[in-house]
């Protein structure tokens, strides 16, 4: 809605009343074109921002959810299902041309067991030969499927007679299971523990298997072995948690996890899943452990009796707490802050793709850090540290944004 401006009154006023009238009406209107200015400014930044959210929403709901941007960050952190997705070739530095990857099948390992094969001529074939000899001509892995049996565990029993005309028994010692009560095997019960947390294999389809294999076994049972053995190792978690504080440094994680049944929680809220990696160089060790909750409490607990160290984490509000009661130096995770650019990046409008951003900037000198760490992933210590001085603070002290 327009403001009407004041009508000049010329009765009884001097030239110079009216000019001072007519420059405070300008100056009254020059105010309302600078304000209307500064909210239509506003208003175009806010129109960007959003367009940038929603470029961003876009590509996260319909994009590749790769976080990729060379074949060598890849391989550094060896990540599953990677996507591959294009980039500004010229942002980032030439691979070395000495670490280039060998074509060809890559052979087995010599630690497995071998099984020959021969391939046999027939006396017909070898009449006359003044000799023969075997050649290798090709390799196969062989897996051998599942074997299925029932262990039937026979305990003998002596018996003695007493000098009262009695009798008495001895019996063998049998060897004692982790569950007493269990009706699978330690090896299967094994098997079902590596299957579900290092192969990722739900119970149901754990237990599909063992009943194509004629093991009627249900869920249900599978998840009691598995909650049940898991407080027969406590003693040897708590073991790994003390070795991981007897390292320089852990390196901590939490992701949200979904818990269908809890009481006293939602099914569809959030829940964490607090990862640790720690301990000494040669020994380290990767620990999980389950909190509804992500406050500061459950971080403090974990690292209760780890002192004077690092700690490197995304910099979650729940671990500055901790580095100061245990006079800890908190160290930052260069993969948590390259995704805030990369999802600048991706918020970007096409348009202005040719022309390079503060966020293309500062992937290309992170991309340059990896390719410094793929190189020296499999060197000492000694080594990593010697080349990170002499490599990787240059382009740190070269970062201009």
């Amino acid at each position: 809605m327009k403001t009407p401006l004041k009508p000049i009154e010329y009765k009884d006023k001097s030239l110079d009343d009216i000019m001072t009238q007519v420059s405070s009406m300008l100056s009254e209107k020059d105010d309302i074109i600078d304000k209307k200015s500064e909210v239509i400014t506003w208003q175009k930044q806010r129109i960007e921002l959003l367009e940038e959210y929603l470029r961003l929403s876009n590509h996260k709901r319909f994009g590749s959810s790769s976080e990729q941007t060379t074949a060598e960050q890849g391989r550094l952190f060896d990540e599953a299902e990677i996507t591959a997705e294009p980039e500004q070739s010229e942002l980032l530095p030439d691979p070395p041309q000495n670490n280039k990857s060998k074509r060809g099948r890559k052979p087995f390992d010599k630690k497995l067991p071998r099984e020959q094969v021969f391939a046999y001529l027939s006396d017909a074939e070898k009449a006359g030969a003044i000799d023969s000899f075997f050649i290798k001509v090709r390799e196969e892995l062989d897996i051998v499927p599942a074997k299925v049996r029932v262990l039937e565990y026979m305990q003998e029993k002596a018996v003695f007679k007493t000098d009262e005309g009695g009798r008495e028994f001895k019996v063998a010692d049998v060897k004692k299971h982790p569950l007493p009560k269990a009706m699978g095997s330690v090896n299967l019960i094994t098997y079902v523990i590596v299957s579900k947390y290092a192969d990722g294999l739900p119970l149901y389809r754990i237990e599909k298997q063992l009943k194509r294999y004629g093991g009627d076994i249900t869920r249900a049972t599978l998840a009691n072995w598995v909650i049940s053995l898991s407080k027969q190792l406590q003693s040897l978690i708590n073991l790994l948690r003390e070795h991981q504080h007897s390292g320089p440094l852990i390196m901590m994680d939490e992701t949200r996890v979904q818990v269908l049944k809890e009481p006293g929680y939602s099914a569809t809220g959030d829940k964490w899943m607090w990862v640790s990696l720690g301990g000494l160089e040669d020994q380290q060790s990767v620990l999980f452990d389950y909190a509804p909750s992500r406050s500061g409490q459950v971080a403090a607990r974990l690292l209760d009796g780890f002192n004077d160290g690092y700690l490197q984490s995304d910099g979650y509000s729940a671990y500055p707490a901790v580095c100061e009661n245990n006079n800890l130096i908190s160290v930052g995770c260069w993969d948590h802050a390259r995704r805030k650019f990369k999802e600048a990046q991706q918020a970007q409008p096409k348009k202005g793709k040719s022309k390079v951003s503060r966020a293309d900037m500062a992937l290309s000198y992170i991309n340059k850090l990896y390719l410094v760490e793929r190189d020296i992933k499999n060197q000492s210590p000694e080594q990593i540290f010697q080349v990170r001085q002499n490599k990787s603070i240059p382009i740190l002290e070269g970062v201009d944004l």
